[in-house]
């Protein structure tokens, strides 16, 4: 156990891209990604010991999952059943679908999970034009890292990685943390803060801005809420599977466009 697990904390030192968050939108952007690059290194980091997030039930802690269409055709992929119901379809419970996609995830060569485990920082260089670029991320125990108050400091660790996609939802105790760490850096002046419900906006928003908000770092799922102000969507979750999916594209469209040696983005 010991041996196999720190072998693969050695290998993904460098990963190809690191996903952070292992919710709706990050396992639907990992399944995607390993699919269409099975040569790619995919290094998933979740906080929480249960990888899932807020997918493993539907709304107040019921268990149907709505997912609107055309998202449905993910269900088919998975080959998850569902009853449709016009404009959306339900899956008789979350767990069925989190389950499905999980399993599916973790059955890929090329993806690597990282529970219990929290990204506590970014790895922000100056790139070959002089701009500053994300390049990987800084990870701790997640114990560790919420109990740095109370115990002495214990120094975290590095992956490298020429692609951050952060999934990491609203905000929260590990909620929206990329898109906080990008204030404190420096690298944009103010959040524009999740707005109130409204799903008829807020799906649509979330999937069509789905994208490298600054190089190096793609934002997925809610977590582009809060980073652009778009409304709340409710338990409703085609919206992550579609910005899983998208950003699956844009990180593609990153590696077929650049150059890169050693995890670093080099022309």
């Amino acid at each position: 156990m010991i041996k196999r697990y720190f072998n693969s904390m050695y290998e993904r030192s460098i990963s190809d891209v690191v996903i952070v968050g292992a919710g709706s939108a990050g396992l639907s952007c990992a399944w995607k990604l390993a699919n269409m690059h099975p040569e790619l290194k995919i290094t998933i980091i979740e906080a929480s010991v249960s990888p899932g997030g807020g997918a493993w039930l539907g709304g107040q802690l019921m268990s149907p999952m709505v997912i609107r269409k055309p998202a449905d055709a993910f269900l088919r992929e998975l080959g998850v059943e569902y009853e449709d119901e016009g404009a959306f379809v339900v899956v008789k419970h979350a767990a069925l679908f989190t389950s499905t996609l999980l399993s599916q995830v973790m059955a890929k060569p090329n993806v690597v999970l990282f529970n219990a485990t929290a990204v506590e920082d970014l790895i922000i260089h100056e790139d070959y034009r002089g701009d500053q670029r994300v390049a990987g991320v800084v990870t701790n125990w997640t114990l560790v890292a919420l109990n740095h108050d109370t115990q002495s400091c214990m120094d975290p660790n590095t992956i490298t990685a020429p692609v951050v996609i952060s999934a990491t939802g609203h905000d929260g105790p590990m909620g929206a943390f990329s898109a906080k760490r990008l204030i404190s850096a420096g690298l944009k002046k103010e959040l524009g803060n999740m707005r109130g419900l409204d799903m008829s906006r807020a799906e649509p928003a979330i999937v069509n801005n789905t994208r490298e908000v600054v190089p190096g770092l793609i934002f997925a799922g809610m977590e582009l809420s809060e980073h652009d102000g778009s409304n709340r969507m409710g338990p409703t979750f085609g919206a992550m599977i579609g910005s899983g999916i998208k950003a699956a594209h844009v990180a593609s469209k990153i590696f077929t466009s650049s150059k890169i040696v050693r995890g670093k983005v080099v022309g």
